[in-house]
This record gives C-alpha cells, sequence and structure tokens, in this order.
C-alpha cells in the first residue's frame, strides 16, 4: 500500500505543476520595449511601431532613451496632438532612462517627448483593451458505439483497480 501512496502524491504534485504553469501562461503580460530595439528617441515612427500591436490590460511598456537629452510625458489627446508638454497627466522620467509605465487602466493612452522631440515624431498613442477570453472548446462528439462507451467508463477503470489490488497484494511477499 505504501508504494501506490507515493505513486499518488507525486502524481498529484505533478499535476498541481502542470496546472500552476498552465495558468501562469494564461494570466502572462507582454512587457513593450517602446520602439523596439531603437528604443524611444526621434528617428522611430512610433504610429508605424505600434501598428499591429494589441496592448492589454495588464502589459508594460518600457521606455529606454537618452536621460540628458529626452523624457517621458503621458499627456491627453489634445496635448498629444499639438505636442503640449505644459500639463501632462503624469510625468514617468525616473532619471535613469529605463522607465516602465504599466498598462493597468483599459482606455487610450498618449505618451510624448516634452523636450521639443515631440515635433519630431517623438510620441506613441496606444489603445489598452482587456484581454480576449480563452477560447472555448467544442464539446467532443463521440464516434464509438454504445457498448464502447460503457466498457471506457466501466471496464476499464475495473481492469486497473484489480491490478492495483493484485500489485498491492504481491508487494505483501
Amino acid at each position: 500500500m505504501e508504494r501506490l501512496r507515493g505513486r499518488g502524491t507525486v502524481s498529484l504534485a505533478a499535476c498541481g505543476v502542470v496546472m500552476l504553469l498552465l495558468l501562469l501562461a494564461e494570466v502572462a503580460s507582454v512587457r513593450y520595449i517602446v520602439g523596439g530595439n531603437m528604443g524611444w528617441s526621434n528617428n522611430v515612427n512610433y504610429t508605424i511601431w505600434a501598428q499591429g500591436k494589441h496592448f492589454y490590460n495588464g502589459d508594460w511598456l518600457f521606455f529606454v532613451y537618452d536621460r540628458n537629452q529626452m523624457n517621458v510625458l503621458e499627456v491627453n489627446k489634445t496635448d498629444y496632438e499639438t505636442c503640449n508638454s505644459d500639463h501632462p497627466r503624469h510625468n514617468w522620467t525616473g532619471g535613469a532612462g529605463r522607465d516602465v509605465v504599466p498598462l493597468n487602466v483599459t482606455r487610450h493612452y498618449y505618451f510624448i517627448s516634452g523636450k521639443g522631440f515631440c515635433y519630431n515624431s517623438m510620441k506613441v498613442a496606444i489603445r489598452v483593451e482587456n484581454p480576449p477570453p480563452p477560447p472555448v472548446a467544442s464539446p467532443v462528439k463521440s464516434a464509438a458505439p454504445p457498448f464502447m462507451t460503457l466498457r471506457a467508463q466501466i471496464v476499464v477503470p475495473a481492469v486497473f483497480a484489480i491490478a492495483a489490488v493484485w500489485d498491492s497484494f504481491l508487494g505483501l511477499w
């Protein structure tokens, strides 16, 4: 009996680990480096960079830039369009030139560099949305005849139960 109990514990632990990994993969967020390998600089078309990307609630933006020349300001739509940095919603500039912005609200976000670089297209607008629901599996239709279904539901578990009892009986010898 001890051998069976040990196997069950290991199997249960393995199933738990697999389930945890599946859940982590499901809720994983994405960290986007703004501008890709060019970073937050004045030689990138951020409209093109953002095209085709889906930004979801829980994702992150990572701004990499020269901290002595540029900054990261979150502004409203009007200030984004006119490159007005006088009244930012939030100044994300941390001083190191490596700033992380959590996208934790479903809405439009507008970012500019306020030191004159916005006029050289150094600005990005993104829309954050809720992640899509996971796909729903369609019900599986059994192609097996009815007696096969009965076999799968009763006979197969009975065979495994008999084998387990037999294995434990042999373990006593």
